[in-house]
């Protein structure tokens, strides 16, 4: 696949993506680069340790988040966008699953965007995805969805209308990533057991992102602050990288590059 100008090679390597959330009241790191400069610097600090792709959120999408106007999206995003694009090679991805938002930032200089509606949302996005053939992250939201009360056979039920959504869209077969959505109106036990049976997604034949970094599903497990959670965060990367994800989106690089490249050289020599 290739995102920006990288080819990215998910037979070889499981990539980093790091999260940069321009965000009043994100759970984790709400504020911390709520300003384009500290937003910039973040973003450089990240490709020092290794980062492979940079998402960026406008949005919080935490439970109980305040919605946000497309306008008041873009004037937080599109700055750090152009000032990162002006700066490193490293492709941008956007976190937004409305259809303008992915436009304008597309035309600012990113290069992927990633849906937390999986192509169920705004039928605008789907259309601005097909039309600049970027790759998009399609996730399963179960906010949005009837389920069937098997978050396994609803994973199915999301993933497989999503798809059918993107085929219907022109979006190439090629260009499409799939994340279970972990903490999308899920209980902690679900979300473990996506993420025990991650390999389940391999039936598609596609990339496979596992965002699990600081989630609830480990600081409440463990009784812990959101940003204590870096030694759980691990774990989910390791599990995760041996059962089949190519991206980790987190919030710690340098840590879950090495946790991840160790991961993967004990899978290539099982």
């Amino acid at each position: 696949m290739i995102i920006g100008t990288k080819v990215f090679d998910f037979d070889k390597k499981v990539y980093i993506m790091g999260i940069l959330n321009v965000t009043p009241d994100s759970f984790s790191d709400g504020g911390e680069y709520f300003n384009a400069q500290k937003a910039l610097a973040r973003a450089l600090d990240m490709v020092e340790e290794g980062v492979d792709i940079i998402d960026i959120g406008g949005e919080s999408t935490r439970p109980g988040a305040t919605f946000v106007e497309s306008k008041d999206e873009l004037e937080r995003i599109l700055e750090p966008i152009r000032l990162l694009a002006e700066q490193v090679d490293i492709p941008i991805s956007v976190d937004t699953y409305k259809g303008d938002v992915a436009e304008a930032s597309i035309k600012a200089g990113a290069s992927m965007i990633n849906d937390i509606m999986g192509l169920q949302g705004d039928r605008r996005l789907g259309e601005v995805v097909s039309y600049y053939g970027v790759p998009i992250c399609v996730m399963m939201n179960r906010r949005i969805m009837e389920t069937s009360g098997d978050i396994l056979k609803d994973l199915d039920i999301f993933l497989n209308k999503s798809l059918e959504n993107a085929h219907a869209f022109g979006i190439k077969e090629e260009k499409i990533i799939l994340d279970p959505g972990i903490g999308f109106g899920i209980t902690s036990e679900q979300s473990f057991r996506l993420i025990s049976n991650l390999s389940n997604l391999k039936k598609y034949g596609k990339p496979i992102l596992l965002g699990a970094s600081r989630k609830r599903i480990i600081w409440d497990t463990l009784k812990l602050k959101p940003n204590e959670s870096l030694s759980g965060t691990l774990a989910t990367t390791a599990i995760g990288v041996l059962n089949g994800a190519n991206i980790i989106r987190v919030h710690d690089i340098k840590e879950n590059v090495e946790c991840s490249r160790i991961a993967k050289e004990i899978l290539r020599n099982k």
